[in-house]
């Protein structure tokens, strides 16, 4: 049996209803078909902006103090190259403590004792050092004639362990015993270098 619905017979209300029911009906459709997907992607790419962005920052961030490093390296090999001038060759060791000695000399020390040792090793690993026990007997004024005169020298040598002996009066002025050791450092070569083992602590 057909029911028959006359619109015209149904409450207002009833009637404001039927009309905008399928205008609803099709918004929420719309916004969970459409519009809600639509939503989660542009939230996803979102997200993927912002990592983006982070990762660029990040990267940039990193790449400023890369030119940073890269000019502080720069600078290191150059003070490097710098302090290896001052270093002697080992072939010019024994020339350099002879003029070292004719120094004193010069400055009026008494030579009384000149002993070269080994050569070892500095902690540094980068250096060998060449030590020499030195005894001198001379004036308060001609050792520090000596030690000025070395501060002139354009290599490194190094006073270490200085002691002074009772002052004695000779004659017109006072003599002092006086002994120190002299050390000089020559270049590890690289080839050394990489066979040498590694110190303890030490990053590889």
């Amino acid at each position: 049996m057909a029911i028959k619905l006359d619109i015209k017979t149904l409450p207002s209300y009833v009637k404001v209803i039927v009309a905008v029911l399928p205008s609803i009906l099709i918004a929420v459709l719309v916004l969970f078909l459409v519009i809600s997907p639509k939503l989660k992607q542009i939230k996803t790419l979102e997200a993927q902006i912002d990592k983006q962005n982070n990762e660029i920052a990040a990267s940039q961030t990193k790449a400023a103090k890369l030119e940073v490093l890269k000019i502080e390296n720069e600078r290191l090999i150059k003070r490097i190259n710098e302090l290896k001038e001052q270093l002697p060759d080992e072939k010019e060791i024994s020339s350099l403590l002879k003029q070292v000695s004719d120094m004193g000399i010069s400055a009026g020390l008494e030579i009384k004792s000149w002993k070269p040792s080994a050569k070892k090793t500095h902690p540094s690993g980068i250096v060998y050092e060449i030590p020499v026990s030195v005894d001198v007997i001379g004036t308060y004024h001609n050792l520090g004639y000596f030690l000025s005169s070395l501060t002139k020298l354009n290599r490194i040598v190094n006073i270490n362990n200085m002691k002074l002996g009772s002052p004695k009066k000779e004659k017109s002025s006072t003599a002092l015993q006086v002994s120190f050791t002299a050390a000089t450092f020559s270049a590890v070569s690289d080839d050394e270098a990489a066979k040498a083992p590694v110190p303890a602590g030490a990053k590889k």
